[in-house]
């Protein structure tokens, strides 16, 4: 007969085991039947998403104004040598930088890989790989801009970022190549129904994988610390402390009130943000982390609040930040009401 529980099984037990340089596994155990995939999977998606890597952004070559064109004296066009270049997996070596802009000069006969691009500021993590091959009568030179980032960031979103001489690329920021788990079944007290979740992590070697496994877990706990602020809350904050503050109530007036340009309204638009008090908020780098929205259209967003005296990213009292988004929902509700 099952023992009637109050609160779930705690699990005690956690392996770590090294099995490559960029291969870890992460092992723990005993969770409660169901317990064990309900964290894993998350935690892979977050391994994918939340590890920091490095990735070019932007290309810039003499004499090339397109990604199809070609180069005198190198066997690959633009487009393969950017292919090329995308499977180099480049660290910036100053670890408070997120950018560096690297420049390079090579003279044929000479077949460029890899360790040929590390300097003072980006080494090279795959520095076997082949990037292009330049005859003897060949010079050629380059710009490359190397970026911090996570996740995956298509090219029309950084687009805005780079001067218009650049050939903008599609940024693999991930260092992760795989992230498994297998969730096993483990015998506690003679229930044979606890689980076990064996988990496999490799990187490129931009990052430890143990490091990684870290960084995810770091990144769930921060998501989630947004509900601790249930555990505090014993009131209902009073509606006086926008309704009577008539500096404050601007906070509820719409966007376009605003009246920011066309593309920075679309994609605030597009983002379901309707009303100036969700942009105060808003952390500047959750405003920078909507789809499509640019340098120059976070520019003039941020600039346009603190003319308003409501920066991005103010900070509000519990009181009246609880009943300001109250109130933004309620607005939101009555909108799609009517």
């Amino acid at each position: 007969m099952n023992k009637i529980k109050v609160t779930p099984y705690m699990p005690t037990e956690l392996e770590v085991k090294k099995i490559d340089d960029n291969i870890a596994e992460v092992i723990a155990y005993p969770f409660e039947n169901g317990f064990a995939i309900t964290l894993a999977h998350p935690l892979r998606r977050l391994l994918f998403t939340s590890s920091v890597g490095y990735a070019p952004i932007g290309l810039k070559i003499d004499g090339v104004t397109h990604e199809f064109d070609s180069v005198r004296g190198m066997l690959e066009d633009v487009a393969f040598f950017i292919i090329n270049l995308k499977n180099l997996r480049f660290k910036i070596n100053d670890e408070n930088a997120t950018r560096a802009v690297v420049k390079y000069t090579f003279t044929g006969p000479k077949e460029l890989r890899g360790s040929d691009l590390e300097n003072d500021e980006v080494s090279l993590v795959n520095p076997d790989a082949y990037l292009a091959t330049l005859n003897e009568d060949s010079e050629l030179n380059f710009s490359i801009i190397i970026e911090k980032g996570i996740g995956y960031v298509a090219s029309e979103d950084i687009r805005d970022d780079l001067s218009d001489d650049y050939i903008t690329l599609d940024a693999f920021f991930t260092p992760v190549r795989k992230a498994v788990y297998d969730i096993k079944k483990v015998l506690v007290e003679d229930n044979p129904n606890y689980e076990k979740i064996v988990f496999t992590i490799e990187t490129d070697g931009q990052i430890d994988p143990i490091d990684a496994f870290k960084n995810s877990i770091i990144a769930m706990n921060t998501q989630l610390s947004v509900f601790n602020k249930i555990i505090d809350i014993d009131f209902i904050p009073s509606n006086e402390v926008i309704d009577n503050n008539a500096e404050v109530s601007k906070l509820l007036e719409e966007i376009e009130s605003l009246k920011l340009s066309v593309r920075s309204s679309n994609c605030l638009e597009r983002a379901g943000l309707k009303y100036i008090g969700e942009l105060a908020i808003m952390s500047e780098s959750e405003l920078k982390a909507i789809k499509n929205l640019g340098k120059k259209s976070l520019d003039e967003i941020v600039d346009t609040m603190k003319e308003i005296d409501f920066p991005v990213g103010m900070e509000f009292d519990e009181d009246t930040l609880n009943t300001l988004s109250r109130k933004i929902e309620e607005l939101k509700t009555k909108d799609e009401e009517e």
